[in-house]
């Protein structure tokens, strides 16, 4: 049998260092502007095109 102990130890102390308040606060902002980041990324990113449709099937007059 293995000690699994120690992972989810070594994570929870992780989690208490975060959740301190200095930390916290630093915490808070790399997650704010990892969100930003990878919002801004996905907004840059250029859209499949669809299948090419030829003219449109009703022409204007020209004026």
């Amino acid at each position: 049998m293995t000690d699994d102990t120690e992972l989810s130890g070594t994570f929870k102390r992780l989690a208490r260092w975060a959740t301190t308040p200095p930390q916290a606060y630093g915490v808070y902002l790399a997650a704010v502007v990892l969100v930003f980041l990878l919002s801004f990324y996905a907004g840059t990113l250029k859209p499949k095109k669809g299948p090419e449709g030829g003219p449109p099937p009703v022409a204007t007059p020209k004026r």
